[in-house]
């Protein structure tokens, strides 16, 4: 009998898990990485979400809240690698919810992580349109960068990232490793720039000290509310790792290759991210041209570098960002396809459709069409010209993920010695680290549904809608309506996932599987 290939292996434990091999599997370990990476993107969050921290906490904010924020993903993404390997389905974390628990821990977790797939793909690509607004401005004078510019821009990077999706599977794993060394080495141009270009830099003692608040809340309350505001920065930058499980059925080696893609994809981006965040940090002489600028990271190059230099870094950023937007979408189909092929979305047997190219195109522009609309917003100008309504996209970004996130990790540390691992295993430390991941969880989703300014406190004197965090406007209305959804109707029907294969046949099919060895951390 013919040695099974890793394909043939990869096919019977889908198979094993009750789906048959639809989606072409030929990305390598390495493209399962680079989608991640790509989805956390340096030359994106560290750009696009500089402000927040700038005005909730200034450079502390940043130089110690970024490793401290990322050591806490970190365990997070350490214990979702565990549940990839046992479990490498394109479901990713709403399969690994409704298997370990029951339907309706995968409903909720469904939907709280395909909100929060779309929420990362909108906000992406408006941060990718208007930095590339932007940079249209700085190379033809005559373009004009207006919020209406920015929206057009945004809606045609969607067109374009839909389309490339639609069109080739085969292109998009192939552009998912260019992304990662134009990330690694686009990030390491910025540091150059920021590192011999200014004619000084600061001192060591403002990057690591100094304290900022432009917030416009008291600084009675800077250590225990504007603070932590400003870690959406980090908390927002390192997300969207779960892509790595929503590729998983397209990857070879999938419950190792995932598993170690998933993790080091949030590793190396806290690293690099740090020390491009630190570049900006030492570059920032003119602390008041960044505050009247509200914090945009753009016055920092404007202030330090001279023009061409500065046009350069906004160029290299915005390619990345839109790499970041095109992985974006591809993980957000995919959950959209996994979704609904068990019948979890209206209209499920539209969008879990494939064609002849073995791609969930309906799935494509269902996620893209939402990503507009979550978006509008946007279109309105909010009190000193703050990006509100993006910060308000992203908080709904982190939310849903991490919530998500959240399920089944605690499911998995409910079920404790009866959890089956896969190839790859935190072995005993999944108890203390799935305790720190919750706990971190339920913390920030707390935080970033708070006003981000004093105009978005309801019933005070300055409040205006324009102001408002609509995050938990946006994270209760779908509770509100998945829930009672939920009650109504779908406890009725929804079983969690469907069996689309028999397991028996798809294992003799493949033939014996080699035993895989154990990896466990440590």
């Amino acid at each position: 009998m013919t040695k099974p290939t890793p394909v043939d292996d990869d096919t019977r434990r889908l198979a094993e898990l009750g789906y048959k091999q639809e989606l072409s599997r030929t990305w390598s370990g390495f493209s399962n990485f680079a989608i991640s990476f790509s989805i956390i993107s340096i030359l994106a969050g560290c750009f696009t979400t500089f402000g927040q921290a700038w005005n909730n906490g200034g450079p502390v904010a940043i130089s110690w809240g970024w490793p401290l924020i990322s050591i806490f993903i970190l365990i997070i993404g350490l214990c979702m690698s565990e549940l990839v390997s046992a479990y490498p389905t394109a479901g990713g974390i709403y399969w690994w919810a409704a298997k370990m628990g029951r339907p309706i821990h995968g409903w909720f977790t469904g939907w709280f992580n395909l909100i929060g797939l779309i929420a990362v793909t909108a906000s992406v690509d408006y941060g990718c349109a208007t930095f590339l607004n932007i940079t249209l401005n700085r190379f033809f004078p005559g373009w004009d960068p207006t919020l209406t510019n920015a929206f057009i821009l945004f809606a045609v990077i969607l067109v374009l990232h839909g389309l490339i999706n639609v069109f080739s599977h085969r292109l998009i794993a192939t552009l998912q490793n260019v992304s990662v060394w134009w990330h690694v080495f686009g990030a390491a141009v910025v540091v150059l720039i920021l590192v011999f270009g200014p004619d000084s830099h600061q001192s060591m003692s403002f990057v690591f000290t100094e304290t900022i608040n432009n917030s416009g809340f008291s600084d009675s309350s800077y250590w225990f509310y504007v603070l932590p505001l400003g870690f959406l920065l980090t908390q927002y930058t390192i997300t969207g790792f779960d892509a790595c499980a929503h590729v998983s059925e397209e990857t070879q080696g999938a419950s190792t290759a995932a598993a170690r893609g998933l993790w080091q994809s949030i590793f190396y981006s806290a690293i690099g991210g740090w020390v491009l965040l630190l570049a900006f940090l030492f570059a920032a002489t003119d602390v008041n041209a960044v505050n009247d600028a509200g914090g945009f990271v753009g016055a920092i190059f404007d202030s330090a570098l001279p023009g061409n230099l500065a046009t350069a870094i906004f160029a290299i950023s915005t390619i990345g960002q839109f790499f970041c937007g095109m992985s974006c979408v591809t993980s957000m189909s995919r959950m959209t396809y996994a979704f609904s092929r068990d019948g979890a979305i209206p209209g499920w047997r539209l969008w879990s459709r494939v064609d002849a190219n073995r791609t969930p195109v309906n799935a494509i522009v269902f996620g893209c069409t939402a990503a507009l609309i979550l978006t509008l917003p946007a279109l309105y100008e909010a009190p000193g010209g703050l990006p509100l309504a993006f910060y308000a996209v992203v908080s709904v970004a982190v939310i849903g993920l991490y919530i998500a996130f959240a399920i089944p990790i605690w499911l998995r540390l409910r079920m404790g010695d009866r959890f089956q691992p896969g190839p790859w295993t935190l072995g005993a430390k999944y108890k203390v680290m799935c305790w720190i991941a919750i706990v971190e969880i339920a913390v920030v989703s707390v935080y970033f549904i708070m006003p981000l300014v004093p105009a978005a406190v309801p019933f005070s004197a300055d409040f205006t809608w324009t102001a408002v965090n609509y995050a938990p406007i946006v994270v209760g209305v779908m509770v509100l309506a998945v829930g009672l959804w939920w009650a109504l109707s779908a406890r009725h029907w929804f079983t969690g996932p469907r069996r689309t294969v028999d397991a028996a046949d798809a294992a003799d099919s493949a033939g014996p599987a080699d035993q895989a060895g154990m990896e466990t951390i440590g």
